[in-house]
């Protein structure tokens, strides 16, 4: 049988009417994460800006990641679910599929690079997940999942390139600007673009005028690039400590991230750095790089100089997760 490549999708992208439906969908299983929010953050923002931080470091796995999985597991079929679903990552994904389909009683097969840290693997078999180790190449990932999907009838959940996910993490959105009325505009983190896409989806259908950026390490700007060719540019060789941007955008998430967003803001390794010390100093929250590259855009000079984000003072940041390996981060290479 022939191999379903991974990247691309046969679905069509979300609308609003999704991301409502998922509102409702994982309302019984998902938490409302919290807002924070620092006069010292706000000084340093400058502009005489307030931002405003959506704390998915609080939500189910410690990442956004459980909002998509869990919408796209509760709606599949009774047929579809009882046959499990499958997905390559080591990530949050892994888990939080893990945890999605252990709420609905199903079977969930995780395909994990063998390279991937122990404490992931260990809460995902904590979920009831199986574990299936390959090779960490995409082509043996990919490979793994296919021939899952056909020995157990399994489905595949992407990480980001698939409506349902992408509607699921669009719930975020929809919750922040709830919580914080009248905001001006959302900074996200972008990766694959899942959530992104899927915030771009919410937030324009509930308030069109809202603006929204894009935040990326510099050390793997393809959406940077992309943003400024109009053309998708794959990711290639990612260097950053964002464990979680770098992956390249899918099909389904770059046409609605280019039609969508005002801007990328781009932020280097020593200000992610910062930022990651400013709001566990600050704020005291837990978070993890790629959260803290949206936090120090939101500070820093590229936000502070665009000519789209004028006008713009009340701003919401999405953190987007808490996972960080604490035995390797090194807070002596955090500038102050």
């Amino acid at each position: 049988s022939s191999v379903v490549v991974m990247s691309e999708s046969t679905h069509s992208a979300p609308g609003y009417g999704d991301v409502l439906a998922a509102v409702e969908r994982i309302k019984p299983y998902a938490h409302v994460t919290p807002i924070f929010s620092s006069r010292y953050l706000d000084s340093l923002a400058g502009n005489e800006r307030e931002i405003f931080l959506k704390a998915e470091s609080f939500q189910k796995v410690g990442a956004f990641k459980f909002r998509g999985a869990c919408n796209a597991v509760f709606k599949m079929s009774e047929e579809e679910a009882s046959k499990g679903v499958v997905t390559h990552s080591s990530g949050n994904h892994g888990q939080a599929l893990a945890l999605a389909a252990s709420m609905r009683k199903i079977p969930a097969h995780i395909v994990v690079p063998d390279n991937a840290p122990a404490v992931k693997l260990e809460a995902m078999k904590g979920y009831g997940a199986n574990i299936v180790l390959c090779k960490p190449t995409l082509a043996d990932r990919e490979g793994t999942c296919q021939r899952i999907m056909e020995e157990h009838g399994a489905t595949l959940i992407h990480p980001y390139n698939h409506p349902d996910v992408m509607a699921g993490q669009g719930t975020l959105a929809l919750e922040l600007m709830q919580q914080v009325p009248h905001l001006d505009a959302i900074i996200a983190p972008v990766g694959g673009g899942g959530m992104l896409s899927g915030v771009c989806i919410a937030a324009k259908g509930a308030n069109p005028k809202i603006k929204i950026f894009a935040a990326e390490p510099l050390g793997a700007d393809d959406a940077a690039k992309s943003f400024a060719s109009g053309v998708l540019v794959p990711q290639t060789a990612p260097s950053t400590i964002a464990d979680g941007l770098r992956t390249s955008m899918g099909s389904l998430t770059w046409p609605v991230i280019k039609d969508n967003i005002e801007e990328v803001l781009t932020v280097t390794e020593d200000e992610i750095r910062a930022a990651m010390r400013v709001v566990w100093e600050r704020v005291k929250i837990v978070i993890e790089p790629s959260s803290a590259v949206a936090v120090a855009a939101a500070i820093g000079s590229q936000f502070k100089a665009s000519e789209k984000a004028k006008g713009c003072k009340r701003i919401g940041v999405v953190i987007s997760g808490g996972n960080i390996d604490l035995d390797v981060w090194d807070w002596k290479l955090c500038p102050k």
